[in-house]
């Protein structure tokens, strides 16, 4: 008779002694094969489990050809007696949200007909993916308080193996079972609530869930996906959204009924200001523009500060229609980002795209552009003036 591994049997241990039976590589990767496992392998939309074997991290469990391979970030393990560690927190974490996932499941059929299409464990959020196109707002509120109805009820849950005749009898909640299934079938079932195939780790009662929120509603091929949260993973992310919210309290001056109208009205004034800055800058091109060709020799140059980049360009298009076959060599800081910008008239004699691509070495940034027009961005303008001197050297020697 085939051996149940100890994560399904009795998954509230934390250790057991192990006997590893081989070590072997895969490619550059060492796993472990032992006798018997506490670690989940990923399945199901369930992640592995992590732990430690012999004191050595397992950062990776996967079910192959009917082996459980558990995967090693050292080598420091050898074949024989071994003590084999649970990651509790991690596991505890999974057994919450696979658990709260089954009542999602079962009630969004049973309250609605909605059929579960996939189910994904994620790192900080879970989903479900429901073959419903548009779930009303209240329709998912209702299926939120009949998952908290159940998770008060402190609801047994218990698993258990039947034969494929036992199954085929049975009410079973189901996705189908794989083509190449042969053998007993483990079944988990929430009192009164969900019987249903699978192979995870879930608490023994639903009051050990904690709590499901609902976090949004999400169109998906057709269907509807919602992302929750549940267990220590509602509390840690409302502890999250209380320091968030705190924060943005103190530095709106607001209260929390006020957070969202206070920003968006900011955010009006703020697009107002641009759209105003917008405006005067464009007054402001033919201005500057003017100021370079006024100064005399064939190389003039300006920093604009506070500018954005798209004035600079205005003005080197501008600048670059009159120039002849002078240039000009523009800058700006803007956010914390300094510009740069080479032009030179239609009778220009410089490649600018080489002179440019020197400039980029002098002020540690990048570019790109044509003969007549370069453009880049730099580190800092700390070097300028050499910059300023290459580009003079360069058309001095042309000239």
């Amino acid at each position: 008779m085939k051996q149940i591994p100890s994560y399904e049997t009795a998954p509230y241990r934390k250790e057991l002694e192990v006997e590893v039976l081989e070590v072997l590589r895969d490619g550059d990767r060492v796993y472990a094969l032992l006798n018997d496992t506490l670690l989940y392998p990923e399945g199901g939309g369930q992640p592995c489990d992590r732990g430690w074997l012999s004191g050595v991290q397992v950062c990776d469990v996967l079910k192959q050809g009917g082996e459980i391979r558990h995967y090693l970030t050292g080598s420091d393990v050898a074949a024989g007696r071994s003590l084999l560690e649970l990651d509790w927190v991690r596991r505890y974490d999974h057994m919450q949200q696979h658990t709260a996932q089954h009542l999602l499941s079962a009630l969004s059929l049973s309250l609605f007909d909605w059929k579960t299409r996939a189910f994904h464990l994620g790192e900080d959020v879970s989903d479900i993916d429901l073959d419903v196109a548009e779930p009303s707002d209240e329709d998912v509120a209702t299926l939120e308080e009949q998952v908290a109805a159940k998770i008060a009820a402190a609801l047994r849950i218990r698993s258990q193996r039947v034969s494929l005749e036992e199954y085929r009898a049975l009410d079973v909640r189901s996705r189908g079972l794989p083509a190449d299934h042969c053998g007993d079938i483990r079944l988990v079932e929430i009192e009164g609530v969900d019987v249903n195939t699978c192979g995870g780790t879930h608490v023994g009662m639903t009051s050990e869930v904690g709590g499901v929120k609902i976090l949004r509603m999400e169109p998906q091929r057709g269907g509807t996906r919602l992302p929750w949260v549940a267990g220590g993973r509602l509390r840690r992310r409302l502890a999250r959204h209380e320091v968030r919210s705190a924060e943005l309290r103190a530095v709106l001056d607001t209260g929390d009924n006020e957070l969202v109208s206070v920003c968006r009205l900011k955010l009006e004034q703020l697009a107002s200001e641009r759209r105003q800055r917008r405006l005067l800058e464009e007054r402001l091109v033919p201005e500057v523009v003017e100021d370079l060709l006024e100064n005399p020799g064939s190389l003039v140059e300006r920093h604009l500060d506070g500018v954005e980049a798209a004035l600079l360009r205005r003005v080197s298009e501008e600048f670059r229609t009159s120039a002849g076959d002078r240039v000009a060599f523009l800058t700006c800081v803007m956010d914390d980002t300094a510009l740069f910008a080479l032009v030179q008239g239609e009778r220009g004699v410089l490649d600018l795209r080489e002179t440019g691509a020197r400039v980029c070495e002098i002020l540690g940034g990048r570019g790109g552009g044509s003969k007549l027009l370069f453009q880049g961005k730099a580190r800092s303008l700390i070097r300028r003036p050499e910059a300023l001197d290459l580009v003079e050297r360069h058309l001095r020697d042309r000239v």
